[in-house]
């Protein structure tokens, strides 16, 4: 079965709205592209269908290649010139069938980081050889827990994956390595955008994105997107794209902990609240240069932004860029996202725009031969 056909039985969703006429008028991004990346399935090590998407819109006005490693890219500006690369990640956090039990109960090993609370009760999408298969996350009922189990948080190795078959039929469809998802599509709350795999489709959006604001831009750069593989277990699809493409500098796009929500350190994490911009990241690994001259074009353009600080590791794909060959200077842009690596992510249209829009103010301002020295 091909990747976007539908499972039998499975409903016609079409895409659900929540409009909410008091709030201002979301910026115009391009959602349809949005939410066509955030239907796919693409957990780490298993990015194809996410970037057969981004691909095939990268086609449409810039040069498309891919690596062996699941990292893709889109490029713009002369071939031969000095590189930069701006790099959001395509996968998501997923799951991997570990064993097929009695009954054809199926145990899953973590792919990224879970919080196992989150899994309780949802519908899972199993990337199965012959076909997806879609099954229920199932955990003993109250009504049957002893009360000092009541009080307990689940463990992801007390929950397993419930498809409706037999055992034999299970160990024949679902072999042990096969990934899954939390089946979550996307939809529009308010004036936000609420899915699965926010973290971080939508970085992987905005780099594209940014590509394409420069389409008809005379770059002196030749100017790289890349959608990268395998972030969430270990920035590595950054390591093995940031090798390849050998850039003079680069920035790792992805989300950040929106702080508006309760318990969310405003000390820790700085003030980043929805409808604050784009957020950019201030520390011993990101470049104060690059820094300095997105704060400048901001400034000059109108473009909305807020600081964070990172002591240490920040945490994203510039962790492996920046150190790549001989160094590649290198920013974090992140987006403010509520409820992060759960089912229900949420980012608002604004800073997804301002994002865009930071990225693409930036490049156009560089003259070539910069050193980005800090």
């Amino acid at each position: 079965m091909a990747h976007g056909a539908r499972i039998a039985g499975e409903p016609r969703l079409g895409r659900v709205t929540q409009d909410n006429p008091t709030s201002s008028a979301a910026p115009a991004i391009n959602e349809d592209f949005l939410f066509a990346l955030l239907r796919e399935a693409a957990p780490s090590g298993c990015e194809r269908r996410a970037a057969d998407v981004w691909k095939a819109e990268a086609a449409t006005f810039a040069r498309v290649s891919e690596d062996h490693y699941g990292n893709v890219y889109a490029e713009l500006g002369p071939e031969d010139g000095p590189t930069i690369a701006l790099m959001g990640h395509l996968d998501e956090i997923g799951l991997i069938v570990s064993h097929v039990g009695d009954g054809g109960l199926i145990s899953v090993l973590g792919v990224g980081g879970w919080d196992p609370q989150v899994l309780v009760g949802q519908r899972i999408r199993l990337l199965a050889p012959g076909g997806d298969i879609l099954g229920v996350i199932g955990k003993k009922a109250i009504h049957v827990m002893e009360p000092e189990d009541r009080k307990n948080a689940s463990k992801l190795e007390d929950l397993w994956i419930d498809v409706g078959l037999s055992k034999e039929e299970v160990q024949q469809r679902v072999p042990v390595g096969t990934y899954g998802v939390i089946e979550q599509g996307p939809v529009r709350v308010g004036d936000k955008i609420v899915s699965r795999a926010l973290d971080n489709r939508v970085g992987g959006f905005i780099v594209l994105e940014a590509l394409r604001a420069l389409k008809d831009a005379e770059l002196r750069h030749r100017v790289v997107a890349v959608g990268t593989s395998q972030e969430e277990i270990g920035v590595f699809g950054a390591q093995v794209s940031g090798h390849r493409l050998n850039p003079v500098a680069g920035v790792a796009v992805d989300v950040t902990h929106e702080t508006g929500q309760p318990g969310v350190s405003e000390k820790k994490y700085g003030t980043v609240p929805f409808g604050s911009g784009a957020n950019l990241s201030v520390g011993p690994m990101t470049s104060p240069a690059i820094l300095r001259q997105m704060q400048d074009a901001a400034r000059e353009e109108g473009i909305p932004y807020t600081l964070s600080a990172s002591g240490r590791y920040t945490g994203t794909d510039a962790d492996a860029l920046t150190l790549v060959r001989s160094g590649v200077p290198t920013a974090v842009v992140s987006i403010p996202n509520r409820y992060m690596h759960s089912p229900s992510e949420m980012v608002d249209a604004r800073d997804v725009k301002a994002c865009t829009d930071i990225l693409a103010a930036w490049i156009r301002r560089l003259k070539g031969g910069e050193e980005f020295l800090r």
